[in-house]
């Protein structure tokens, strides 16, 4: 009999830049106060990679050497790496293999994935598969945007929100039953109308005219986005659940994906989870994107026991949206 393989997280890394952009510090760029800021978002503060020359791969890096400093493993000894950005250092290469060669990953193949705010799901189902298919034995996964490079701090609709950051995990097969369970993953492109960056792709691409309109930016229209958000994050971590025959009261932790923390209170509330079993750290980050599940599993690493069990839920633009099913398993 075939054994069964799960892919297991075996080590996790984080990394976010010195630089902080404070409530007080938006106050004297927009019209904006610290109290509504925090009344409607939870955000006190974000980070901001500043200097000349760093990407999102910047913030990669030392997240691949964290977890392998960790892990007790070379990086030549990862297979694959997979990054989850809407911020990549350029259109290509991927800022995977970008970050592979930054840290000496020579052995690895990788690619970046676009999924926004979900992307790390999405990154992390897609790694667990690879993992499952029994051909690679190391796979990183990472969420990592530098968004403030397309955030215009004029618009005090989304400058407010977004902050740069990293983290990952190490993917290994795992037999003894730990690792990623299930996964619901959910997309809607239809979404693109309320959230998106208008110019830069193929559609659009960047000219004289897309700059000077400022279409470089992050767009949102954020009561459509929160309402959608709501809803797709809540059900589907409900669906998760019950699929499982599981209830709040078998789940450990739930990360959610850091946007607003209304959004996280909600999704808590649907599935029946004290605040008490809620990663929150969007009052010292902000939103990172695809940065912000995997933040707070570096954050809470040592208050994981092994066998507990973790939903992770995330929603973003595009829409996408989903919730994953892990067993930590150390």
């Amino acid at each position: 009999m075939i054994q069964k393989i799960n892919a297991a997280i075996t080590a996790v890394g984080g990394y976010v830049p010195e630089d902080r952009l404070t409530n007080a510090d938006l106050e004297k760029m927009v019209e904006t106060t610290d109290e509504w800021i925090r009344s409607r978002t939870g955000i006190n503060e974000r980070r901001i990679l500043k200097g000349d020359g760093l990407g999102t791969s910047d913030m990669c890096v030392p997240v691949i050497k964290q977890i392998c400093e960790k892990r007790g493993i070379s990086p030549e000894e990862i297979d694959c790496i997979i990054v989850a950005t809407v911020t990549p250092d350029m259109v290509f290469p991927a800022t995977a293999n970008i970050a592979a060669d930054k840290a000496g990953a020579k052995n690895a193949w990788g690619f970046d994935l676009e999924a926004a705010c979900s992307g790390f799901l999405y990154g992390l189902t897609t790694g667990a598969a690879l993992i499952e298919s029994r051909r690679y034995k190391k796979v990183v996964v990472i969420g990592a945007d530098k968004m403030s490079s397309i955030i215009d701090y004029s618009d005090r609709q989304t400058c407010i929100i977004f902050g740069d950051g990293a983290a990952g995990v190490l993917l290994e097969p795992n037999h003894d039953g730990y690792g990623v369970q299930d996964s619901i993953l959910r997309a809607d492109g239809n979404g693109r109308h309320y959230l998106h960056q208008k110019a830069g792709g193929s559609l659009k691409p960047a000219s004289a005219e897309t700059v000077a309109n400022k279409e470089h930016f992050v767009y949102q229209e954020g009561q459509t986005v929160f309402k959608f958000a709501v809803k797709g994050m809540a059900d589907v971590s409900a669906e998760l659940l019950e699929r499982n025959g599981m209830t709040g009261d078998d789940i450990a932790w739930l990360v959610p994906h850091q946007a607003n923390k209304r959004i996280i209170d909600a999704t808590a509330e649907r599935i029946g989870l004290p605040k008490e079993k809620v990663m929150l750290n969007i009052q010292k980050y902000g939103n990172t994107t695809a940065g912000t599940i995997p933040l707070c599993l570096w954050e809470w690493k040592h208050e994981l026991n092994k066998g507990d069990n973790i939903v992770l839920a995330a929603f973003g633009g595009g829409f996408t949206w989903g919730a994953t099913l892990i067993k930590w398993a150390y």
